[in-house]
């Protein structure tokens, strides 16, 4: 079966020197910038922005109005929430001490990295830098500061670990000592020393 096309909205503005993957949908009003890369599979939702040099993973999705600046990074299968911010500057301003406009030689740009399977819920802000973990949950609207562990739910402001999510999104139960398991999928787990881990 032939490989199947990006399909991009006529009102989207996808810059020629961006990489775009097969069956990937990039909505209306998204812009990709310059030398962007966009895995296979991914729905880029209206409104939605990816910074010049972002690495997108494949089956990844970006909903609308989120704001993905460079030099982020996302692994194949992250999610990220309507209206969620990265940012990329530890010392933001407009312009310099002597009062000139700051430019791209005036900054040194930090990204925020989602590794594979994470999700970033609607209205988060991921202070860069920061990592967020396989398989973590960051809850609607938190402010991440600090990395976020594997399979971490994460909350509030600053967000902080609440629970384990496995990697269904569910919480999950203990099930003695160390051991933790998934009641979507029946996965087991295992945490030693604050590391959660599949168990083997």
């Amino acid at each position: 079966m032939p490989e199947s096309r990006p399909n991009v909205a006529a009102t989207a503005d996808v810059d020629p020197r961006a990489t775009i993957g097969a069956g990937t949908r990039i909505w209306h009003l998204a812009q990709v910038r310059e030398d962007a890369r966009v895995g296979a599979d991914c729905i880029v939702g209206r409104g939605a922005y990816i910074g010049p040099g972002v690495v997108v993973g494949d089956r990844c999705k970006i909903q609308n109005h989120a704001l993905v600046y460079e030099p982020a990074v996302l692994e194949d299968g992250a999610f990220v929430g309507p209206a969620v911010v990265f940012t990329n500057d530890y010392y933001p301003r407009a312009v310099n001490p002597d009062g000139s406009l700051k430019s791209a030689d005036d900054w040194h740009a930090v990204g925020v990295t989602v590794r594979t399977g994470a999700s970033i819920g609607a209205r988060s802000v991921c202070v860069a830098p920061v990592t967020i973990g396989r398989w973590a949950l960051v809850a609607a609207g938190s402010v991440v500061t600090k990395d976020v562990p594997d399979f971490a739910l994460v909350a509030g402001v600053p967000a902080r670990r609440i629970r384990w999510v496995g990697r269904a999104g569910a919480p999950l139960e203990r099930d003695g000592g160390d051991d933790w398991v998934c009641p979507t999928t029946g996965e087991r787990y295992v945490e030693r020393d604050g590391v959660l881990r599949l168990a083997q």
